[in-house]
């Protein structure tokens, strides 16, 4: 068994790497495809493999932990061959118990785990014979329910029955799209030519919930895509989009994108700036800010003056300069778990507490910068409600010179509509697009 060609090795080896080393499942996923020899029935088996375990690695380890002994004391990659085997039993309708069990025996003995061969094949054997005698958590045990039942941490699942009551939290841990999309959005003046161009490609496509948007299916190389390059569209999810619409803006005015890259919704201000005013485009890291760099060429934008920059620093030359201001800050990106399950695993309270942290300090800092009667867009693509709606009535407690201010007739009424004292969260379950927050503030004038 060579691992080029075997889709289910493919698979460990990214776990491992994400659950190993941290990585981003759909990076390593791409990394170690592009280095592999797999037919297209194959790539999509390896994908399913991968992003099947991560949404229910909790679920998958519950169900094994019955028939092994001290499972967090296996070594990574056997537990994850079995994790992986155990997807296939209990999560593939298609692939025979059989097929799972003896390819995962194989695959423990061409990875020189030899040693581990009779003990994955007892285990799975013994899953395949009583899966059905599985007691599994009940509703009534609340959190723990949550975090085996949908894969949440528990201190997630936690948090996510104080912030919105049991069943609401079910809904948003529960909730899983069949089909993940890529969103395209057409570069402003440019929506007939993208349309026309559109309809003449072989995607399967729906129109989006937010006006131009367009919801892309499939295995589609966006970026290799000659209208991309030339920049008749970019890609770009609809709460972002929501964000970067709700600063309002209008040609001439001087706007400031603090954690800007990789440079979605400088575009879109830029975009609709016409050509004129400045987007000041800021990123902390050098390398990302290079990603504007070429967005801003792809797109031919020359409104647009990037740097590297702490936004957590104050330039006092700038105090009361922008007639507006977005801060998409750092957050846990919980709101697009669906899209990257892997994202539950990266935080417990101790990191989401220091992301508030950041985001105050943030919200401190750029405010400033606001000329009176300017607007402070905040917007993270969080579900919890420490980083959104308690974030903004700390900071507005904080500041009295700011209030909140209605979102502009310009977002879709079925989004606007949901807005509340604080500002708008989105959700996956209730909304069809991402976990975001967005809130717009007005300085005093």
């Amino acid at each position: 068994m060579r691992s080029l060609d075997n889709p289910r090795l493919v698979a460990v080896r990214v776990l491992d790497d994400v659950l190993g080393k941290e990585a981003y499942a759909a990076f390593s996923l791409d990394d170690r495809l592009n280095g592999a020899r797999l037919i297209q029935l194959d790539r999509r088996l390896c994908a399913s493999i991968v992003y099947r375990t991560l949404e229910n690695l909790y679920l998958l380890d519950y169900a094994l932990s019955g028939f092994l002994r001290e499972p967090e004391n296996l070594n990574m990659t056997v537990r994850n061959i079995l994790r992986t085997a155990a997807c296939q039993i209990l999560l593939h309708d298609r692939i025979p118990d059989s097929a799972a069990v003896n390819e995962a025996v194989r695959l423990t003995r061409s990875m020189d785990l030899e040693g581990f061969s009779g003990m994955v094949n007892a285990v799975l054997r013994r899953l395949v014979d009583h899966r059905d005698e599985i007691v599994w958590p009940g509703e009534d045990e609340g959190a723990r329910f949550l975090s085996i039942r949908f894969s949440l941490p528990e201190w997630l699942a936690e948090q996510l029955i104080r912030d919105y009551g049991f069943e609401e939290a079910r809904a948003i841990a529960s909730f899983r799209t069949e089909k993940h999309a890529v969103i395209l959005r057409p570069t402003y003046g440019r929506e007939k030519e993208f349309r026309e161009r559109l309809d003449k490609k072989v995607w399967e496509k729906e129109n989006g919930l937010f006006p131009g948007a367009v919801r892309i299916y499939g295995a589609v190389q966006i970026a290799r895509d000659s209208d991309y390059l030339s920049g008749l569209f970019s890609v770009q999810g609809e709460g972002s989009m929501i964000a970067a619409e709700s600063v309002g803006v209008r040609p001439g005015m001087n706007v400031l994108d603090c954690c800007a890259a990789p440079g979605g919704k400088t575009a879109y201000l830029a975009e609709r700036m016409e050509g004129t005013g400045r987007v000041y485009a800021w990123d902390l890291h050098s390398h990302r800010v290079e990603l504007i760099r070429a967005m801003t060429r792809r797109l031919h934008l020359e409104n647009v003056r990037m740097a590297a920059r702490d936004a957590k620093v104050f330039r006092e030359e700038m105090e009361g300069c922008m007639d507006a201001v977005l801060l998409d800050a750092p957050c846990s990106g919980l709101g697009v778990m669906d899209d990257k399950p892997d994202v539950k695993y990266r935080h417990d309270r101790e990191s989401v507490d220091a992301l508030i942290l950041e985001q105050r300090m943030l919200l401190d800092t750029c405010c400033r910068y606001v000329k009176p009667g300017g607007i402070l867009v905040y917007s993270t693509c969080s579900i919890l409600k420490d980083e959104n709606e308690r974030q903004i009535a700390r900071f507005l407690s904080d500041h009295p010179e700011f209030s909140p201010d209605a979102l502009p007739g310009s977002v879709p009424a079925v989004f606007r509509d949901r807005a509340g004292e604080y500002g708008l969260q989105l959700l996956p379950c209730r909304d069809g697009v991402e976990g975001f927050f967005v809130a717009r503030l007005k300085r005093r004038g």
